[in-house]
């Protein structure tokens, strides 16, 4: 893994937190703006990185760990296999441009199901850092759609609703049936 900056791997020092699913209403409701950029700033950053890793995705919004604000992490490869890793605060999708491609997709609070979603081939994210530095990330194919996915997140927005007809109603049907879905509303 790529070491940080003070040499630490990212969410080494963090917490894995309880992921929220599909359902929960932290997940639809759009993410405030940091303006504190101070030590619960940072324990929040390496909290999703710890989630993330421990969970097996590739990005990561601080609202499906039940924190509404405008955060997230990532650490996804491209389509030529380079790695992309970092976080973004306050991020705001700059361009997403490009070809359509409907690529397979997943999520974090739909845990196993997958669905051929739409996504621009090219994506740029503007914010800052943790430290509130500014910060422009750009990506392309498997990570673009990573950008994309985890800005919807942040605006309150899942995958499946970027899905219509057959494959909409494929991923309801597979969450109501799905073992962390039992006694869910």
């Amino acid at each position: 893994m790529a070491a940080m900056r003070n040499g630490a791997i990212p969410g080494s020092r963090g917490t894995v937190r309880p992921l929220r699913l599909l359902g929960d209403q932290a997940l639809r409701a759009p993410c405030e703006e940091v303006s504190d950029f101070d030590a619960a700033l940072a324990r929040l950053v390496e909290d999703l990185f710890a989630t993330m890793y421990a969970a097996g995705g590739v990005g990561l919004a601080a609202n499906q760990i039940g924190v509404g604000l405008r955060v997230f992490v990532y650490d996804c490869p491209d389509d030529e296999d380079r790695r992309h890793l970092g976080h973004v605060v306050n991020p705001r999708l700059a361009e997403a441009d490009g070809v359509t491609v409907r690529g397979t997709e997943g999520c974090l609070s739909l845990p196993g199901i997958e669905s051929g979603t739409p996504r621009f081939d090219r994506a740029v994210v503007e914010g800052v850092t943790v430290t509130g530095e500014p910060v422009r990330v750009e990506g392309s194919g498997f990570f673009a759609r990573c950008l994309q996915h985890e800005c919807d997140h942040l605006d309150g927005g899942l995958f499946l609703d970027r899905l219509g007809g057959l494959r909409r109603r494929r991923v309801l049907w597979a969450a109501r049936r799905a073992p962390w879905a039992r006694g869910r509303a």
